[in-house]
């Protein structure tokens, strides 16, 4: 049990002797460490409820408190209760922590069979930019999701068919070059589909000629489906390479083309249930009338002061298919093939709308019992402010960015580390440079924009991944000039108050890691590390800290979160996405 859910049982006992009824009052971390380490309102909810002084119950309460519970407790103002953890309770937890190789974590007592969907890059392009949020947050969550106990299946759903091979299938008979293939595959795939897309936009007939290849390639074309696997296999050798440096890794890849063969039976299926319609030649799934309020179907949209249709297309008037009908298919292969409990898509906020059709779908589908979440993030934006794009005005290659943040912690390697020979530089630089890509993007409420800015991001002041690295290294200088071997598991006196502190903040990770999963907040775990690194190094607050300045300035310089060890108790960061509607 965390600490908490051990006040709420003690508390839980005493309130129901009081009040001869089973209670079930909630203790949460105190906003205000100098109150207390957790707090509750019990007393003055529930003194409401049975005609009662607030403060009397709560007086009660703390005369029925056990002497040997795990805290002390008191009074402030109208009756709010306040536990003060015991620092033996704290070494305790230390020091079962240090033996235990999940640090203390509870595995949660429900497990689901969770699938999480993430990164899904096109094939024969290159990663840019905008796969670092999906990419770092879903591989994120999965490990999360993992530590604390449920059955996690990762699929990297590419989009591996589709208009795109019509371009590069059309170039590639005209011009592909072999040995820049063999180099650089991506870079050429890519020059090949600029080549024909280019001349599409400017030909009519050349646009019409990539179709063709399209049509052919999707009839079976042996020529154009041996190209298409060539495309695939060295897109996925490219892909891997960036997937290598970031330490990601899948279950599957399943990408678009696996349900190729299950897309026309399921446009049968649901225009043989009425579910789906023809309209203009297309089939589309519409608004069945089930939701009252208009603003809250998928399949209406406001035009002019009125309601009209806004369906989801799953077959074009031409007879193909799209994303939305792979979509569908895909989800039931998941509930059919994997018996998902859970399907969390990491995917751009920008497709919320797509997500609430396709869920509503899956109901239509009975499909009701599967928890389908979809996991918005927003936009990464230049130190102009302005979504991140490179001089010629296209998305960064995930690739260059990788490269110029090593190149970027490699000036810090060389002014700061003592490592002696270039290789170790070097490795020491892609470490710190990766890391520091990643802590930046984990750093972040995942539905805020923020600034890419390299030079913050490697520097070793602030809340960056050098500054972890730092005190991990610093911690295990420590332990090195001990005059006795520390042993995992021995015991552990606490007397110094920035000790006491140290362990609550390492004792608050059993807590958090669970919170962070079924929030889906992988920025909570990331933005409460710096705290026990700073108490480790004995840091005290700065002009340019969090707890120096003023609110305005916190909101400015540290949103989401950096205030206090549990980032929802910003008052100010949640006032803000609400009021810029990034919460949800």
């Amino acid at each position: 049990m965390t600490l908490s859910q051990q006040l709420e049982a003690t508390l839980n006992t005493i309130l129901s002797d009081l009040l001869g009824a089973p209670t079930t009052a909630m203790v949460t971390p105190a906003n205000d460490l100098r109150f207390g380490d957790y707090q509750s309102n019990a007393a003055m909810v529930l003194a409401k409820a049975n005609q009662m002084n607030p403060r009397a119950l709560a007086e009660k309460v703390v005369a029925a408190w056990p002497v040997d519970a795990i805290s002390a407790i008191d009074i402030a103002g109208p009756g709010f209760i306040n536990f003060r953890i015991k620092p033996e309770i704290y070494a305790q937890r230390t020091q079962q922590a240090a033996t235990d190789d999940s640090l203390a974590v509870a595995l949660t007592p429900r497990p689901r069979r969770i699938v999480i969907d993430f990164s899904a890059p096109n094939v024969a392009k290159p990663m840019h930019i905008g796969h670092i949020r999906s990419t770092i947050l879903g591989e994120s969550l999965s490990r999360i999701a993992r530590f604390v106990g449920h059955h996690v299946i990762t699929d990297n759903h590419i989009g591996d068919w589709g208009t795109q091979f019509g371009m590069v299938t059309w170039a590639w008979k005209k011009e592909v070059d072999e040995q820049a293939l063999r180099a650089q595959p991506l870079a050429e795939l890519l020059r090949l589909y600029r080549l024909a897309s280019d001349a599409a936009k400017a030909d009519e007939t050349i646009r019409e000629a990539c179709r063709q290849e399209l049509v052919k390639l999707q009839q079976g074309d042996a020529q154009n489906l041996a190209i298409w696997t060539r495309c695939l296999e060295l897109s996925k050798q490219g892909l891997q390479e960036i997937y290598h440096r970031l330490d990601v890794s899948f279950d599957h890849w399943l990408g678009e083309s696996a349900y190729n063969g299950e897309l026309a039976p399921l446009v049968d299926q649901l225009l043989a249930a009425g579910l789906a319609r023809e309209s203009e030649g297309a089939v589309c799934l519409f608004s069945d009338g089930s939701i009252a309020d208009p603003a809250k179907d998928p399949f209406l949209i406001r035009r002019d002061g009125d309601w009209t249709d806004f369906p989801m297309m799953i077959r074009k008037s031409d007879g193909g298919f799209n994303y939305a009908t792979t979509d569908i298919a895909t989800l039931a292969f998941r509930q059919r093939e994997w018996q998902a409990d859970a399907i969390w898509y990491v995917v751009d906020h920008r497709q919320s709308l797509h997500f609430q059709q396709l869920f509503a779908v899956a109901q239509r589908l009975g499909m009701s019992q599967i928890d389908l979440r979809h996991i918005a993030f927003g936009t990464i934006l230049g130190t102009d402010g302005k979504p991140l794009k490179t001089r010629a005005g296209d998305l960064p290659q995930l690739a260059d960015v990788l490269d110029d943040a090593v190149a970027a912690a490699r000036k810090t390697v060389q002014e700061r580390s003592r490592v002696e020979t270039d290789d170790e530089r070097a490795a020491l630089a892609e470490t710190i440079g990766i890391g520091s890509v990643k802590f930046t993007e984990l750093a972040h409420h995942r539905m805020s924009d923020y600034v890419f800015d390299l030079d913050q991001m490697v520097a070793l002041e602030g809340d960056t991944a050098p500054y972890l690295f730092y005190s991990i290294v610093r911690s295990r200088s420590i332990f090195r000039k001990l005059e006795e071997t520390f042993t995992p598991g021995a015991a552990i006196e606490l007397k110094e108050e920035a000790e006491i502190h140290l362990a609550r903040l390492l004792a608050r990770f059993a807590t958090s890691s669970p919170a962070t999963c079924w929030k889906w907040r992988a920025h909570s775990t990331a933005t409460s590390r710096p705290a026990p690194c700073s108490k480790l190094r004995g840091k005290r607050a700065t002009r340019d800290s969090p707890s120096a300045m003023s609110p305005q300035e916190h909101w400015k310089k540290a949103c989401n979160c950096s205030a206090s060890p549990f980032p929802r108790e910003c008052k100010l960061c949640l006032a803000e996405m609400k009021k810029r509607q990034l919460h949800r």
